[in-house]
């Protein structure tokens, strides 16, 4: 464990809060303890609202699952609604979706991970990256950007419109949609539908390329600090396709150390609790996830697209495998392990969901008519797949009448739990380290968080808005600075 994990006497020293994370879905809260000297001795993200949708689940029928989960987030309900729809599958004993089922959830879920890609780097992260993570805050957001770079922002906007139309043509609707269902979906695509999605797609695909080209722009204008900031040493976990190919919705489990050796390789997902563990600690209410075979000391990993694009062998798709070998280079063929290679990653992903899109509009399977199977009913479904973010998995048990009797859910965000830790960590003790508290400072450490694009609300099920306001205190307990964020965002420093 880091050293800045551990202080001997904790109430001597300064306290530093920064409540809540900003331009990040959901809420949470870092907390810094400073030593007379200024410098950092411990920094930890906390998760300050209690998880408790395993509990509320239980005594639901199972049918209702796949609708009733999408309730924990409005950014990627459609990850939750997969999710479910695969445990689900189990349950009713499909051995095999219709080709049909298969690939309007595909569809749907690359809608999804388009969507939410969009929106996290052009609404919430591009402002960092465009104009520095020390520009003015009034300047420093998706207005910003929209005023300097109209189109960038207008490409940001009408990529994840063009997502969200996906998802709706394939789940009813863009936002808790109702397409998958125990046993396969609801409906295919018609040739209308089909031909409405076709006249924009090339233009996304180009659109996808720009962004690549973009996050490249602005990595190697300032290489060395993007390899360094909030980096940290961890392994990797990512679903992989049969032949290694870069996956998103089915296939085997596969997890990289440090070096980039196999831990493991192609496992069965649903049998996820025989390689991964959770750890409880008493100061956040997310769990931690680690590699029962490694421990929790040493098995922490990182999961969403630095893991996943680390842990492929290819892209299917020609453009989004180009860029992908140019990223591994970064790293001369270990993983990548600089934090910020996740905006690189993640729009390499948004690519690829462009040219993936285009190969299933094609496909006569996405308006065929057979649209489900069952078998023989299971007590136990475990539903597995890479969400936006990372891993995400769906665990229910049921009892002889279908109702639900235990739930457990291991989100993406909580498995990059100690990950982010570790990474604010390193940001803590590198830029804030004997420094008087700014604004900008106080940026870094949220700017070492959003680069995972957390889900707070997955993670926790938050609700409601909290003010921001960031309190030194000394080990006699006397308050000596405080900066405070308003509702527009402003920040001020407080008289004390």
């Amino acid at each position: 464990m880091s050293s800045l994990e551990t202080a001997d006497h904790p109430e001597k020293l300064n306290r530093v809060v920064i409540e809540p994370l900003t331009r990040v879905e959901g809420h949470g809260k870092v907390t810094l303890l400073q030593d007379n000297d200024g410098h950092i001795r411990q920094a930890r993200l906390h998760i300050v609202e209690f998880r408790g949708f395993e509990k509320f689940i239980q005594g639901r029928p199972y049918w209702e699952l796949p609708v009733l989960v999408q309730r924990l987030c409005g950014i990627c309900p459609v990850s939750h609604h997969l999710a479910a729809a695969k445990a689900t599958d189990m349950l009713v004993g499909t051995q095999q979706l219709t080709p049909t089922a298969e690939k309007i959830r595909r569809l749907m879920h690359y809608g999804q991970t388009m969507q939410s890609h969009a929106l996290h780097f052009f609404h919430l992260c591009s402002p960092d990256l465009l104009f520095g993570f020390d520009d003015e805050v009034r300047h420093r957001n998706i207005v910003g950007v929209i005023e300097d770079y109209p189109e960038i922002a207008r490409q940001g906007v009408l990529l994840r419109k063009y997502g969200q139309e996906v998802i709706r043509l394939t789940s009813g609707k863009r936002i808790h949609g109702t397409g998958a269902i125990p046993g396969g979906v609801n409906k295919s695509l018609d040739r209308h539908e089909i031909d409405y999605l076709l006249k924009d797609i090339d233009q996304m695909i180009r659109w996808g390329k720009d962004a690549v080209e973009l996050i490249k722009r602005i990595f190697f204008e300032h290489e060395a600090y993007h390899l360094a900031f909030a980096t940290i040493d961890s392994n990797m976990l990512g679903m992989i396709g049969d032949n290694g190919a870069f996956e998103l919705y089915a296939g085997g489990l596969r997890a990289r150390d440090r070096d980039g050796k196999l831990l493991f390789d192609h496992v069965d997902a649903t049998r996820y609790t025989d390689y991964i563990r959770e750890e409880v600690k008493n100061w956040t209410y997310m769990k931690f996830p680690f590699i029962d075979s490694i421990g929790p000391e040493n098995g922490w990993y990182r999961v969403g697209p630095l893991a996943r694009v680390n842990n492929c062998d290819f892209f299917a798709t020609p453009l989004a495998e180009n860029e992908r070998q140019v990223f591994r280079q970064l790293a001369s063929g270990k993983p990548v392990q600089a934090t910020l290679g996740y905006h690189w990653a993640r729009l390499i992903e948004l690519l690829y969901c462009t040219e993936a899109i285009k190969e299933l509009l094609h496909d006569p399977d996405i308006s065929g008519t057979e649209l489900m199977s069952r078998g023989e009913m299971q007590g136990c479904g475990v539903g597995v797949l890479e969400a936006p973010r990372g891993t995400l998995i769906h665990h229910y048990e049921i009892d002889d009448e279908g109702i639900v009797t235990r739930a457990n859910l291991i989100v993406s965000t909580t498995n990059n739990n100690q990950a982010m830790n570790e990474s604010i960590r390193q940001v803590a003790s590198t830029w804030l380290d004997g420094n008087e508290l700014t604004e900008p400072l106080l940026n870094q450490i949220e700017v070492a968080i959003r680069a995972y694009d957390p889900c707070l609300s997955c993670a926790t099920h938050a609700m409601g808005k909290m003010p921001l306001e960031i309190t030194l205190v000394n080990a006699k307990g006397e308050v000596i600075d405080r900066l405070e964020k308003g509702a527009t965002g402003l920040i001020r420093r407080a008289l004390v």
